[in-house]
């Protein structure tokens, strides 16, 4: 099939389709810069947007039929995530049966494409060899995984989205719209993607994924003598930390505590105590109209600020910002039948 010509100044943007990708993910960009063409209207350059595949036939996730188009010269290249389950043991396996979309990437890459990854598509920049020595993103959820298989690469679970000499990488599903934002952003200005924003209902000014980090769905780390430690913490959440007292309690030296939970777990009593700490006051800003003051002291800290200052190093919100942004409403109570 002949390509169209193409019109000056439009932006050329592949989506790379591959066995088991996020079908959403594929299509979630082209729509939003869809939207974007129309707020900036006919006159303005827009978004040719492409699947593209090395492939020529692709199915994605649930069995969705993709129609496909050959690899071609794009400006930008984005590479949608697929299911991953964490500390999945046929990751390896996965992406290896994946060499065809590896060896794309890198060809784009070498050719001066920009290159994205949506999601957990950064395991595949990864296998491209395109993430060593760069700092990248992806799902808070598997993060650590990304690092423990890319050393090379300066993970930052934190961020949203991350760009590092032409390569970007975003975190998890809905962080594929903060991407598209920002692309939009500086192709088409930033009163466009304001307007693409508020018509698509798209939160614009997320910064950091940390407020949506659950940290009871992170592997839990550690063998026995560690994972008594944390229980130890976590059950005494507004006790003040005494490491010398917490050592006494299991019959070791202050040392020999550090040393042992650090090589087990990769961090310090404290800092797992601090993160315990945020987990229950972000639980009790979302469910309680209690102070910040009143919570921050029933999980051991008797000044607010130390606590606001803790809390925002955490979540990336000061606590009241998080209260507004995430605060549950109360469950309406079931209609009752009426008497007979």
């Amino acid at each position: 099939m002949a390509e169209e010509p193409g019109v000056p100044g439009e932006l050329r943007v592949g989506v790379l389709a591959y066995p088991g990708c996020f079908a959403s993910e594929v299509f979630g960009v082209p729509d939003l810069l869809t939207m974007a063409a129309h707020v900036a209207g006919p006159e303005a350059p827009g978004y040719r947007v492409a699947i593209v595949s090395p492939r020529r036939r692709v199915v994605a996730s649930g069995g969705a039929r993709l129609d496909v188009r050959p690899l071609r010269e794009v400006d930008v290249l984005v590479v949608p995530g697929f299911e991953l389950r964490p500390g999945a043991a046929d990751l390896g396996a996965r992406l290896a049966g994946l060499a065809p979309e590896a060896a794309a990437i890198r060809a784009q890459a070498a050719a001066g494409t920009a290159v994205v990854s949506l999601c957990v598509g950064a395991f595949l920049l990864a296998e491209a060899g395109l993430l060593d020595r760069r700092r990248a993103t992806t799902s808070w959820l598997h993060a650590g995984e990304l690092a423990r298989r890319c050393p090379e690469a300066d993970v930052r679970p934190e961020h949203l989205v991350v760009t590092d000499r032409g390569v970007t990488t975003a975190a998890a599903f809905s962080a594929m719209y903060d991407f598209a934002l920002d692309l939009v952003r500086r192709h088409s200005g930033a009163r466009v993607a304001r307007t693409t924003a508020r018509v698509a209902l798209v939160d614009d000014a997320r910064t950091s994924q940390a407020p949506y980090v659950d940290p009871r769905l992170l592997p839990r780390s550690g063998s026995d003598f560690s994972q008594r430690v944390m229980r130890h913490l976590d059950q005494n959440l507004a006790a003040r930390y005494d490491l010398s007292a917490l050592a006494a309690a299991f019959g070791v030296s202050t040392r020999t505590l550090l040393r042992r939970f650090s090589a087990e777990t990769g961090h310090t009593p404290l800092a797992h105590l601090q993160t315990s700490r945020v987990r229950r006051a972000r639980h009790l800003l979302e469910t309680t109209d209690r102070t910040v003051a009143a919570i921050a002291s029933s999980v051991g800290y008797h000044d607010p600020g130390t606590f606001a200052a803790l809390f925002a190093r955490h979540t990336g919100r000061r606590p009241s910002a998080y209260r507004a942004a995430f605060r549950r409403k109360p469950e309406a109570p079931a209609p009752q039948k009426p008497d007979a």
